[in-house]
């Protein structure tokens, strides 16, 4: 015997299949490390560091051999030592490099002068441009090390700077197979200038085998002065060697290359030579092989860098692109919701001669004992004729007991066999007696007007069914609050731009009204996917239909108070909506109303419902980026943007549907907490469609959120087909409680 489909099993389920969850565990952990590996690449924490104290009291304790002495400095053995340059002898240095439009342009001067240099490589540029350091190498320049993210080393850790310069040397030796032992700290001065956290950090770098190379003539290219002052300011007083600073990097070096063509020249005409700082204090070459294995790992960080930067630009451009279709799509949205909400509230808007005729009102129940009374009651105190029909699925738990012992006129009750929600519904629709059929879930109350506006706009002979307002009944809790929030901006905003486009794609299952002869066309509720609601409104959308939205029918309804409710019930929401997508996918190529719906509906829904929501993750992953990686400041700026624009598109809509607006302080909390669980739905969605699993119902627990306070039991007059009992003049007013 088949297990009622209503029914969930109560063994424990796995959350996606075991493929899933692999695939989703390793795509991520490869993802956030190819994340980190471009963060270090391009960080920029720490670039603009505070200048070093250079005061008296911050040169205590270096010693006078480091002061009084040169520029190259050797702490690598028991206490550190100096070396000048020999006069007449320059070294030509360049920091911050390697950047692919100015390192070129300098070694095209250097080669044209035939004279070498070297270059102090920032280890993230470098990993970023190894070609350039190769290119370097072939000129007869060197290769130093200027760490890899460009830190005040004399404020970091011993770890810290091991980092810098281990991540730089692996780059330098990827890309070239030789190591370098020559060090220029960042935001460093001269050797009268070191203190003593410089000199602490020289010492650390000494443990490891670094040479530290300071300057002594600073050009100030990095003020761009122009290129008189540049060139004056490069060369040595009074026949003096020195260690010149320059830089290929860090901004706009044309400067810099006019200054390096003049300078060359007018320095050998004084008789100046031109070597690299080891050799001109008797140090060992610098840039020495390295052991094949060290090359090999150096040329895999090297590969995983320009892995992790493709990715991250290429997820940068699609952030960018659905960043400007998403806030394309709110404004349009808002402006057509605006729109339709003007046309609906004009002065003589009608949809025709008032709509009279008694209504049948479908309830499919299965185990709805908290609220089918609240239901039930709140229809029959309805101002419209209405007949309801409640049709109990197989219930356990005593549903249809409980509605007729209500006692109440024009209530009907169909018992079956548990068959599921589409069954139930086919079963109401073959009972019930009049044309017009609202259907409505077993956890949803009307208000009295509900009915009569719903059914208004079948006025129109065109209109074949009406999607009504639902709204979230308890707002008590943090998730229904959330979720309140959801059906205003989302829901409902969405339904009114459906509504003028003539492509609605789903009345919903808590409030919507049909013709009957439209949904005997149509073959009834199908029960082929998870959202019969959804199917059932494509369906009725391609057979040439209107579909309407009416605002002013309100229906309240209990919404999942667990996470785990709403996993559910929005897991079933979207993997059946992606089946009605696929079932009616050749309404696209379909001519007439069809193709509208194909081509506006489904588009729209296959865009921005399931393609741009699997990228959207990306704001929160480059929030968390930019946090660590980049500037903190512009990147909470930006992120504080989006948010603003969130927000007053979301008073927009609270004001469209005359809701109170200060539930609103929770948007920004939905962002970062709701909407991942969103994300999560529809990735687990996705698997389940792309693995070809077919689910069964899900049913929510419910907790009775639905109280309603009768004042006097409503009868309606009787219609002149139903030999129920006779009218009563009774008048009934409904109070929703849970509303407060």
């Amino acid at each position: 015997m088949t297990a009622p489909r209503h029914r969930t099993p109560r063994r424990r389920r796995r959350l996606l299949p075991r493929a899933g969850v692999l695939f989703v565990v390793v795509a991520l952990t490869m993802f956030s490390c190819l994340l980190v590996v471009d963060g270090l690449a391009r960080s920029q924490v720490g670039v603009d560091a505070v200048a070093q104290d250079t005061s008296p009291d911050a040169t205590d304790g270096v010693p006078p051999a480091i002061t009084d002495g040169g520029p190259v400095i050797d702490a690598r053995g028991a206490a550190p030592a100096s070396a000048r340059m020999p006069a007449k002898t320059i070294a030509l240095t360049f920091d911050d490099g390697p950047d692919p439009t100015w390192t070129p342009q300098v070694l095209e001067v250097l080669r044209r002068h035939q004279v070498p240099a070297t270059f102090f490589v920032v280890g993230s540029n470098a990993a970023r441009n190894p070609e350039l350091l190769r290119e370097i190498r072939a000129a007869g320049s060197e290769v130093g090390l200027h760490t890899f993210t460009h830190p005040d080393l004399s404020q970091a850790s011993d770890y810290r700077i091991d980092r810098e310069l281990t991540e730089t040397q692996l780059v330098i030796e990827g890309a070239l197979g030789e190591s370098s032992y020559l060090l220029r700290p960042p935001y460093s001065s001269t050797a009268d200038a070191v203190t003593g956290d410089a000199l602490r950090s020289f010492t650390t770098a000494g443990r490891d085998g670094y040479v530290t190379v300071l300057s002594d003539t600073d050009s100030r290219d990095w003020e761009r002065p122009g290129v008189d002052a540049i060139v004056r300011n490069a060369q040595p007083a009074n026949g003096s060697g020195g260690v010149v600073l320059l830089h290929d990097a860090g901004g706009d070096r044309s400067q810099t290359v006019a200054a390096l063509d003049r300078l060359i020249p007018e320095l050998q005409a004084q008789g100046y030579r031109f070597t690299t700082p080891e050799v001109a204090v008797g140090l060992p070459a610098d840039n020495r092989p390295v052991a094949a294995a060290d090359h090999l790992a150096g040329s895999v960080a090297i590969g995983l860098v320009a892995v992790a930067g493709v990715v991250v630009d290429v997820l940068t451009w699609l952030l960018l692109v659905v960043g400007v279709l998403v806030v394309l799509r709110l404004v349009l949205m808002l402006v057509v919701a605006v729109r339709h909400h003007r046309q609906r509230h004009r002065p003589g808007f009608s949809w025709g001669p008032p709509v009279t005729e008694p209504v049948s009102v479908i309830v499919p129940a299965y185990n709805e004992k908290e609220n089918i009374s609240a239901t039930v009651r709140s229809l029959v105190a309805s101002e419209h004729p209405v007949e309801v029909i409640v049709v109990d699925d197989g219930s356990t738990d005593g549903t249809a007991d409980i509605v007729e012992a209500l006692r109440l006129p024009r209530v009907r009750v169909v018992r079956q066999v548990n068959g599921g929600k589409p069954a139930a519904l086919n079963t109401g629709i073959a009972h019930a007696r009049h044309e017009l059929i609202v259907m409505i879930d077993g956890d949803t109350v009307f208000e009295p007007s509900t009915v009569g506006r719903l059914v208004q706009p079948f006025a129109d002979p065109s209109v074949g069914a009406v999607a009504g307002n639902a709204k979230v009944a308890s707002r008590r809790g943090l998730i229904a609050r959330w979720q309140h929030i959801e059906y205003v901006m989302g829901f409902n905003v969405d339904r009114r731009v459906y509504d003028v486009l003539r492509c609605m794609p789903t009345v919903p299952g808590a409030i919507g009204a049909f013709r009957r002869r439209v949904l005997l066309a149509v073959g009834g509720v199908s029960d082929d996917t998870l959202a019969e609601d959804t199917d059932l409104t494509m369906a009725i959308c391609r057979s040439g239909w209107r579909v309407v939205y009416e605002e002013s029918a309100r229906a309240w309804t209990e919404a999942p108070a667990t996470l785990p409710q709403l996993w559910r019930q929005r897991y079933r929401w979207s993997y059946g909506t992606m089946q009605s997508m696929w079932k009616h996918r050749r309404a696209v190529l379909e001519s007439g109303a069809s193709g509208r719906f194909g081509r506006l509906g489904l588009a729209h829904l296959a865009v921005f419902q399931v393609l741009l929501p699997l990228l959207a993750p990306l704001v929160d992953i480059f929030l968390v980026y930019g946090l660590l990686f980049l500037d903190p400041v512009t990147t909470l700026v930006a992120w504080s943007t989006v948010q603003a624009v969130q927000l007053v598109a979301a008073v927009i809509a609270f004001r469209l549907e005359r809701e109170p607006i200060g539930v609103l302080w929770l948007l920004p909390l939905q962002q970062i907490v709701y909407r991942q669980l969103m994300y999560a739905v529809l990735i687990r969605s996705m698997v389940t469609a792309v693995g070809g699993i077919r689910l069964g119902w899900q049913k929510l627990r419910r907790v009775g959120g639905l109280e309603v306070h009768l004042q006097e039991p409503a009868v309606f007059p009787t219609p002149p087909d139903a030999p129920e009992a006779p009218p009563s003049r009774a008048s009934t007013r409904l109070v929703v409680l849970s509303r407060r």
